[in-house]
Formats: structure tokens, sequence, C-alpha cells
């Protein structure tokens, strides 16, 4: 019995000093850590130095910044004649965002354009003409926004009808009229 209790206590003690080992190998065994690239450290920390100063400028531009010192923001001075007046920093998330939006809405008043021809019936000065009860009908399936897509068909010339806005019910006898022939509607 005082065998077997000892061989048990040899192996723990085995095993231990077989475990601190292997720590004591692996820590010794750690290569240091290397950076890549050609550059200095000092030319790192002089890129990552500048990065955060510009960061900190446009942070105290930022009226919704948190940076909780609103006396000392620098106040910048709008030029409304400036082309970039009202418009995001070119390149910017904001910015592309803006882009595929547009994108997006003029490919839906393409869509609704080709509906009203599609649909409407021509007239004599080669226009094409609808109600907007049925209009409305036609493209509510596809989208519920059939009114804000008329109208900004209309702010770019593409389409005409009487009155600022448009009620379904109320204006169902409205005619629309697209005023491009299909053939122009691409090209614009």
């Amino acid at each position: 019995m005082k065998s077997e209790r000892r061989n048990a206590i040899m192996l723990e003690q085995e095993e231990s000093c077989f475990a601190r080992e292997i720590v004591q190998y692996n820590v010794m065994d750690k290569a240091p850590i290397k950076i890549y690239g050609n550059d200095s450290l000092s030319t790192r920390v002089a890129a990552f130095q500048k990065k955060a100063d510009e960061h900190t400028h446009k942070q105290k531009q930022n009226p919704f910044s948190c940076s909780g010192n609103v006396s000392g923001m620098v106040h910048q001075k709008w030029d409304k004649n400036d082309p970039r007046y009202g418009t995001p920093q070119e390149g910017s998330k904001t910015d592309q965002r803006g882009r595929a939006a547009g994108a997006h809405i003029g490919n839906e008043v393409k869509f609704l354009c080709d509906m009203i021809s599609q649909y409407g019936v021509p007239n004599e000065d080669d226009t094409i003409s609808i109600s907007f009860g049925e209009l409305f009908q036609i493209y509510t399936t596809i989208s519920n926004k059939v009114v804000g897509l008329l109208l900004r068909a209309r702010k770019h010339g593409l389409v005409h009808f009487e009155g600022e806005m448009l009620y379904q019910g109320r204006d169902n006898n409205v005619m629309i009229t697209l005023l491009k022939p299909k053939s122009e509607l691409y090209c614009s």
C-alpha cells in the first residue's frame, strides 16, 4: 500500500515538473513581436499622431461631438454661393449613400414613366396621359411611393399634372401627362 502511494506521489511530482518545464520552454520560445513594413517605429508613431490630430480637429468642428467644450469649437464660415454648400464631403460614406439613393430613386422614376407609357392613352401631341386614379391602382401594387415619385418626375420635367399635390380619391380624375417619349427617358 505504501509503495503504491509512493509511486502515485512520484508520478504527480514528475507530471508537475514536466508541466513546469513546458511552461518555461514556451515562455523562452516566444519570438519578439514583429512590426511588418519597412518603416521605423517612430515613423509609424508620427503617422498615427497625425491621424489623431486630424480627428481631433474634425471633432472640434463637429457640433454633435461629445467633446463637451462648445466654447472652444472652431466655427466654420459657410458661403451659400459655394457649390459644396449643403453637400456632404466628397468621397465620404454619406456622399456614397446619397449617390446610391439618388440612382435608386432615378430608376424608380424611370419605371413609373414606363408604366405610364405602357398603360396610358396616346395624345395627338405625342404625349401619353393617364388618370391619377388608374395609375394609383396599377402602381400601388408595386410601390406605395407613387405620389412622391410623381412629384420627383415633375421636378425633372418628365410628367405634368395640375395641382401641387395629388390625393387618392379626391384627385382620381386628374390627368398625368408623360411629356417625353419613351426613347428620351433613358437619355436624361
